[in-house]
């Protein structure tokens, strides 16, 4: 018996391992990739858009809260990865653990829904997970620099601020990427594949080109998340923004195209503007426009439905979804009604006929009365 209890537990552990060993890899990973790419602003380094705090979100809302132990291993090897293990860098694992977490608990808390297929859910995830949560990580992580002279105070709100937007673009474009791909369960149909192709190819020829021209092109890629969005949705949308930024990114640390003759700090204004307002763009109009499908749908099918039910009340056959031992019983119940209100109506007419008639006995019987009396 002990070993048939044991078992399922012993499961449950290592169910429990394999995860937390997968999101801390899957966090470094994401991690590495991030440090890739890097810009400088007042003397500290940071990375314009900060892949683990999307893989960390992600992790939760897919796997629950029990994945925060992968999250906060997966924070240490990054860190550990640029540093020594020193009492700050407690410090920063808290905070990049507390981020995502926070970011989590507000979302459900709202009945945030993993398919992002409400206006609302795409509003949560903007201001709550990635606005709100975020201003943790980037307090907690500029703060230690603070205190530990690593940074003077004045370059505090510069250096936050592209900590914060950093972190906040992570859960912007990766997230929502890794919530559709794990929500994908068939594939598109061959007409889609071919438009779906068609597009691929013209992101692949239109994006660096806006993104590396140096004549300001980056307002063209907008028609392509239109178009992303009405036809593919949120899939659609946000892979073309994951792109469109990846790309961006690559131009600006590397200071060509519409970031060419921009200071450090105006390029990451212009940057981190364009991927914000592109990454909202493409996340609330496929919400939008995912949800209106939705709408028409439903009710499309309850009119279906409505239809049918006539169709067969027309024949005289019971509608369906509906037993037919049910509208026996109803039309029973409706003769055996009707027969008691004829039986009470012809009641009613008998008693008034009655009336009627000891009415008229009675009047007779005074009229001969009265004349008898006439004659005596």
């Amino acid at each position: 018996m002990a070993a048939v209890v044991g078992t399922p537990d012993l499961r449950r552990a290592a169910v429990f391992a394999v995860q937390t060993l997968a999101v801390a890899l899957g966090y470094y990973a994401a991690g590495r990739l991030g440090l890739m790419r890097q810009l400088v602003v007042e003397g500290a380094i940071f990375t314009p858009i900060w892949p683990p705090t999307g893989v960390a979100l992600a992790c939760l809302l897919i796997l629950g809260i029990r994945c925060w132990l992968g999250i906060a291993l997966g924070a240490l090897f990054v860190i550990l990865s640029l540093t020594s293990l020193r009492p700050v860098v407690i410090g920063n694992l808290v905070g990049n653990t507390a981020a995502p977490v926070c970011a989590y608990l507000m979302l459900r808390k709202v009945g945030f829904r993993n398919d992002l297929v409400r206006l609302r859910d795409g509003l949560a995830l903007v201001f709550l997970g990635a606005l709100t949560a975020m201003l943790v990580s980037s307090t907690v992580g500029v703060g230690l620099l603070i205190l530990t002279d690593k940074l003077g105070t004045h370059s505090f709100w510069p250096v936050w601020l592209a900590w914060w937007v950093g972190d906040a673009m992570g859960v912007l474009i990766v997230t929502p990427v890794l919530l559709v791909l794990y929500a994908i369960r068939r594939p598109l149909h061959l007409s889609r594949w071919k438009e779906a192709s068609g597009l691929a190819l013209i992101a692949g020829a239109l994006v660096p080109l806006a993104t590396r021209s140096p004549v300001s092109l980056l307002f063209l890629v907008y028609p392509l998340l239109i178009w992303a969005a009405l036809r593919f949705q949120l899939a659609g949308s946000m892979l073309c923004a994951l792109f469109t930024s990846v790309m961006a990114t690559i131009a600006a640390t590397d200071g060509i195209g519409p970031f060419d003759r921009l200071t450090r700090v105006e390029v990451m204004i212009k940057l981190q503007a364009f991927n914000g307002t592109m990454a909202l763009t493409a996340l609330l109009l496929s919400a939008v426009i995912t949800e209106q499908r939705n709408t028409r749908r439903s009710v499309e099918r309850a009119c279906q439905e409505l239809v049918e039910v006539l169709e067969h009340l027309t024949a005289g056959e019971p509608p369906p979804g509906r037993p037919a031992k049910d509208i026996r019983e109803t039309e029973s119940r409706e003769r055996t009604e009707s027969a008691d209100r004829t039986e009470s109506a012809n009641r009613t007419k008998k008693e008034g006929s009655k009336d009627t008639k000891d009415t008229k006995d009675t009047k007779d019987t005074k009229d001969t009365k009265d004349t008898k009396d006439t004659s005596s």
